[in-house]
Order: C-alpha cells, then structure tokens, then sequence
C-alpha cells in the first residue's frame, strides 16, 4: 500500500471520518490508482475532512490536481493524481454506491492507528 494512501485514511479516520474504504483500481481505471472513500457525518464534517485531505497532500507535497465541491457540499472529490478521495454524507454514499461500479476493483487492507 502506497504510503500516502494510508497517511490519507489515517488522517480522516483521525478527524472522525467513518466508513473509510480503499480500492485499488490499477487495471480497472486510467484515471487513478486507488480510490480512497470515507464519509462524514455532515456537510461540515465532509468540508473538514477535505481540508485534511488537502492539507496532507501539500504537507507531503504530493500532487493536488482539482478538489471538486463546495463547503456545503455532501460529496467531495479531491485529485490526487494517483489516488481519487472521495468524501460523502452517509446518504449520498449509499445513493451512488462507488463501491459496486468499482467493484472489479481489490479492497486494500488498511491498518489504520486507532488511537
């Protein structure tokens, strides 16, 4: 597992993100590698949760093509290049279900510090 991928699930997981999933979708997709999908409990907390994201990325100084969405926003995606973030409410999450249209993809273990 890609070593920024897991700084980003650790860091949602530690601002309270839920549900966080990673597919690695190499061979499946030519737009990224990994997928990285998690929700927050609100359009705040997913607004929050872009902000780590993002701030992981620049502290890493890793690549951080597009963030899509505003701050009352209840899905956001944030580009990384090589791995695609997205953060939902609950509901939407389950309304477009990214898990099944990328099912073909293999789910990534993460061994999340649960502090």
């Amino acid at each position: 597992m890609p070593t920024l991928l897991y700084k980003l699930a650790q860091a949602i997981y530690d601002k309270k993100g839920i549900n966080i999933l990673a597919i690695d979708v190499r061979g499946v997709s030519t737009v990224t590698d990994y997928l990285l999908i998690a929700e927050g409990n609100s359009e705040r907390h997913v607004n929050a949760l872009s902000k780590v994201v993002v701030d992981v990325l620049e502290s890493s100084r890793a690549e951080l093509l597009n963030v899509e969405g505003r701050p009352s926003c209840s899905w956001m995606v944030i580009d990384a290049g090589e791995i695609l973030v997205h953060l939902f409410t609950p509901f939407l999450r389950q309304k477009y279900g990214l898990e099944q249209l990328w099912h073909e993809g293999k789910i990534v273990e993460l061994e999340l510090n649960m502090k």
